[in-house]
């Protein structure tokens, strides 16, 4: 499974997979759904994020998971 949103840069952030070449980590989005914040909390506190963002971390930590 491709995932067009998610990058992985050794020269930014250690190679931990970001959001679109961000520096935020596809795993902190993860979190904060985890947590139990809605979509419209996290874009709200982080402009940069779009809702397909979310959508393809949560994907993109489901496909890692059943890969371990």
């Amino acid at each position: 499974m491709a995932f067009a949103r998610i990058t992985s840069d050794p020269s930014k952030m250690a190679g931990v997979p970001c959001i679109r070449g961000l520096r935020f980590p596809a795993a902190t989005v993860v979190a904060m759904v985890a947590d139990g914040m809605t979509n419209e909390e996290i874009l709200s506190e982080h402009p940069d994020l779009e809702a397909e963002d979310i959508s393809e971390a949560l994907r993109f930590a489901a496909v890692s998971y059943t890969h371990l």
